[in-house]
């Protein structure tokens, strides 16, 4: 048996069973690999948006597969995101990604941008999201954003000590006589 596609007489496409169990075990390294699944519906995006999505994805390391539902169902079976396993019908868009917040801050902005996105669910490790879990996560900050911040608290009173560092010897010495007096 070869790796042959054949299109149906109601104009379906074909898979043998080969590049199906290839399509599965693709699917189920997505599901292993991924902190977060966003689920949503293209209800008529053209092609240049859902490229102008995949680019954005990928910049944020993410990815988007249009998924086959049978072929989701059975890959999903065995990972940590087994509890969505009922939302896998009708036309179905995947956006995945390794940290926890990417594929919903991405695929949040973009819906808010384009109405025949529609987000329905996800799920983050066991975590079964509805719309609005994903909004929410997706207004989180990045690890990024978080490092930034952390890194402010951090360097406040370093910076604080330099500029008392810089006033002229007789403010120093105030201060110093107010830490005096207050201990």
């Amino acid at each position: 048996m070869g790796d042959k596609t054949l299109i149906t007489t109601n104009g379906e496409v074909s898979v043998n069973r080969a590049q199906k169990e290839k399509a599965v075990k693709a699917l189920a390294k997505t599901f292993d690999e991924s902190e977060t699944i966003v689920l949503a519906r293209n209800e008529g995006l053209t092609v240049a948006q859902m490229t102008d999505l995949r680019a954005k994805m990928r910049e944020a390391g993410g990815q988007i597969k249009v998924v086959k539902n049978r072929l989701a169902q059975r890959a999903i079976q065995e990972s940590k995101f087994k509890s969505l396993d009922g939302m896998f019908t009708g036309p179905v868009v995947m956006a995945s990604s390794e940290t926890p917040v990417a594929a919903a801050k991405v695929t949040y902005e973009f819906a808010k941008e384009n109405k025949k996105f529609v987000i329905f669910g996800g799920g983050m490790g066991e975590t079964k999201l509805d719309e609005s879990g994903v909004e929410a996560l997706a207004k989180l900050p990045t690890l990024d954003e978080l490092r930034g911040k952390l890194i402010g608290v951090i360097s406040a009173p370093a910076q604080r000590m330099a500029t008392i560092m810089q006033a002229p010897a007789s403010q120093l010495a105030r201060v110093m006589q107010a830490y005096a007096d207050k201990g």
